[in-house]
């Protein structure tokens, strides 16, 4: 038995023990590999979907034909703003030149410069709205006809009108001689006229009694034409810019302020406008639309006869 073993081969086993197994730290560098691949993902997609049409054109330009692509220069190679950055200008963009994908960010740009430009001028107006209502209150000349002085903002501008009272009318009767406390009034609005540079728009009406001799001879359209030109006469005595006005009309009585009552005296009227941006355009147009002021409802207590 002893002879036996003595002449048994010895076999030694050697095992080999792997620290760790499944709590090791392999996974983690294929976990940083799969993050790192997404953010290359995800970052690709939003390149691609923040860039324009022209632009994914001149990307998928180069990966086709990169030589190409890289002498001729544009997107994709040399101009500064394409997504793949060639550090220079683009050498195909001319001076003036617009590309397709800018012209919506030109309009947009233009349409908020024209809001911003319409909202200031708006505030101007407001302003010299106040300043004239400060300087009735404060004028004794000007209070006591301060019924009469009817302030607005209208799509045009701002619209002054100075309107007849039964017993207290602007001009002679039939005539466009103005009375001594119209000068007044016209006056003292002339002096503050100067505060803006806007242009001016002033209209004669009459009310819709006609003259005896109707349309055919001097007529509603002649005297509102003749008053409206005297109250220009008068804003210039009182120190208004000539150059402020843009245009005179008489309208007779086709713009009625009271329509239920023709004949009512608060149809007899000056309106001055200090126009804004857009009707000083429409006036200065080869074929202007003129927007006569009738957008408002009058105000009902005027209308009464005192």
């Amino acid at each position: 038995m002893a002879d036996d073993l003595a002449q048994r081969p010895i076999v030694i086993k050697r095992i080999k023990k792997v620290a760790g197994g499944h709590h090791g730290g392999a996974w983690k560098i294929a976990y940083a590999d799969f993050v790192t691949a997404m953010m290359a993902f995800f970052l690709l997609m939003w390149l691609l979907g923040s860039s324009t049409k022209a632009q994914l054109q001149g990307i998928s330009d180069y990966f086709k034909t990169p030589l190409k692509v890289a002498m001729s220069g544009g997107s994709g190679s040399g101009d500064s703003s394409s997504v793949l950055k060639g550090g220079g200008t683009d050498l195909t963009r001319k001076e003036g030149q617009v590309r397709k994908g800018d012209i919506n960010e030109q309009k947009i740009d233009s349409e908020t410069k024209k809001i911003l430009r319409e909202r200031a001028e708006l505030i101007k107006l407001e302003g010299l709205k106040k300043k004239i209502e400060q300087a009735i209150e404060a004028n004794p000349a000007l209070k006591k006809f301060e019924n009469q002085l009817l302030l607005d903002i209208t799509t045009d501008g701002l619209r002054i009108q100075i309107v007849d009272e039964q017993n207290r009318p602007m001009f002679a009767l039939g005539k466009a001689e103005l009375q001594s406390y119209t000068k007044t009034i016209l006056r003292e609005i002339g002096k503050m006229l100067n505060d803006v540079n806007n242009k001016i728009s002033l209209s004669g009406h009459t009310d819709g009694k006609p003259f005896p001799s109707g349309d055919k001879g001097f007529s509603n359209w002649e005297l509102s034409a003749d008053r409206a030109n005297a109250s220009r006469r008068e804003l210039v005595a009182g120190g208004m810019d000539t150059n402020k006005v843009l245009q005179v009309v008489g309208l007779s009585s086709a713009v009625l302020f009271d329509k239920n009552d023709p004949l009512n005296p608060i149809n007899r009227r000056i309106s001055i406008v200090v126009m804004n941006e857009k009707a000083e355009k429409a006036v200065t147009m080869d074929n202007p639309t003129v927007d006569i002021d009738v957008q408002d409802e009058p105000d009902k207590a005027l209308l009464q006869t005192p």
